[in-house]
């Protein structure tokens, strides 16, 4: 198996070569952002966490379902943008926020009984071995969270999640004032210190150090909603760590229509609940998208949840590759179309509003989010 995950992003690793070789470059095209401000904050009463972490979403409303909605009001917006903000010692608040520059140019039931599956057809799926990959970009920026779900550094103390690995809609789930993320390191044997084991037959034992969580910011969007409606819209959340990490993360970008993503397909790495122990890599095309979703059918388990959907093109102003994180992935979704339930694994994009959302939280500065 590590030689297959081996050879698989060798061949990954060659197409990007090609890619980057050829005349042809997939470039990051430039968004105006608009300008979130905090506004007002209030002290809320502290919640009571608990509510049964849940690992995957459910919403009755596909695409068609998604792209008939009637648009948001600029009231509804600044709502839904609004936010809480959960601390370490318990307490919580509520801010208010202002919308400014706002660009109006855009992209275009599940029964208990049912097998919760997310894999389509054969396991496209590979799991990735060996500290020489792990703990390198852009794998590294993988992290695992104490209530189950997966994360992605986005700054030197800032994790990108979904807000349903924190909050259910209507409260903040058990652990999430405790909450900690978990980063993948070797777990080194007795004499066995400096030794390199990559090349052994066996994959490397590796272990988590976690590092607790100083507060959350969870959109309003999420929790005056629920996954069941417009909340799925806005199933992400930003965790600030209690000391740096110390590892390269990955930038957060403006998600580009599907057309323009190279080969219309999206990547991420997640810590599948099938595979305990395991960072889980996939890539897979996008099969439709809204404003808000992305809609593939990326092989998946519930674990993955929260990790973050990323691409790599061209960046024209510093002539050079980079990799951005477009969405998150939230999960897998049974939708009743016309009777017939279909499923499908959902990411939500990162739009231009949500970008100067979270870069706001993790920079605090607007004038260093005008750019996506």
């Amino acid at each position: 198996m590590a030689g297959l995950s081996t050879l698989i992003l060798l061949l990954c690793a060659a197409k990007e070569v090609m890619l980057s070789s050829s005349h042809w470059k997939p470039t990051w095209p430039s968004y105006r952002v608009p300008v979130i401000l905090p506004q007002s904050t209030l002290n809320l009463d502290k919640p009571q966490f608990d509510a049964e972490a849940r690992l995957e979403v459910v919403s009755p409303c596909g695409p068609a379902c998604h792209k008939s909605s009637p648009l948001p009001t600029y009231e509804e917006v600044k709502n839904y943008l609004s936010y809480e903000t959960l601390y370490a010692n318990g307490s919580l608040t509520e801010t208010e926020v202002g919308i400014y520059i706002l660009s109006s140019s855009g992209d275009g039931s599940q029964g208990k009984s049912r097998t919760k599956r997310q894999i389509y057809g054969y396991d496209s799926r590979f799991s990735i071995f060996g500290k020489d990959f792990l703990l390198n970009y852009p794998f590294s920026t993988s992290v695992k969270l104490s209530t189950g779900c997966t994360g992605t550094l986005v700054a030197e103390k800032h994790v990108l999640t979904a807000a349903h690995c924190i909050h259910d809609g209507k409260s903040y789930v058990k652990g999430a004032q405790k909450l900690r993320v978990g980063f993948l390191k070797p777990k080194l044997k007795d004499g066995s210190k400096g030794a390199n084991v990559t090349n052994s037959a066996m994959p490397e034992k590796m272990k988590f150090q976690w590092i607790r969580v100083k507060r959350t910011h969870v959109p309003k969007g999420w929790i005056k909603g629920n996954a069941n409606d417009i909340g799925m819209d806005y199933d992400y959340a930003l965790l600030e760590l209690k000391k740096p990490h110390k590892r390269k993360f990955m930038k957060i970008g403006v998600s580009p229509p599907a057309r323009h993503l190279p080969g219309g397909r999206i990547h991420f790495s997640g810590y599948d609940n099938d595979r305990p122990g395991n960072l889980v890599y996939r890539f897979c095309d996008v099969k439709d998208e809204t404003y808000d979703l992305l809609y593939q059918q990326c092989d998946a388990q519930p674990g993955a949840s929260g990790s973050g959907v990323y691409v790599r093109m061209w960046k024209r102003q510093n002539h050079k590759w980079e990799r951005k994180i477009i969405g998150i992935f939230s999960g897998h979704q049974w939708v009743d179309m016309n009777g017939t339930p279909q499923d499908f694994n959902v990411a939500v994009r990162i739009t231009p509003l949500k970008y100067a959302q979270i870069c706001y939280w993790i920079k605090g500065n607007y004038l260093d989010c005008r750019e996506g």
